[in-house]
């Protein structure tokens, strides 16, 4: 069949298929480490996207107040921004 590439590195198809093999075979869990992947958690249980519009005054007011309070993302100034307003609802 052939090579490909991984990360940049030649794999060929016996490596590919040594692989699935040992996938078949089944791993013990307990021996693998823990790898976190994807994002971090945002709260209790899964996280929700949902798609805002902000006029580009008032994003700019949430990122001035967010830089204020050391927020570092504006997914992380609009959790707090709607958490404040939810709390004191």
């Amino acid at each position: 069949m052939g090579e490909h590439l991984l990360h940049g590195r030649i794999v060929n198809d016996e490596q590919i298929q040594a692989w699935a093999d040992e996938a078949e075979a089944g791993y013990d869990l307990s021996q693998l480490p823990r790898a976190r992947r994807g994002r971090p958690p945002v709260g209790e249980g899964p996280g929700v996207v949902v798609p805002v519009r902000l006029d580009e005054a008032t994003l700019a007011a949430l990122m001035a107040r967010a830089e204020a309070e050391g927020l570092a993302t504006r997914s992380d100034a609009v959790r707090a921004a709607v958490r404040e307003w939810a709390h004191s609802a």
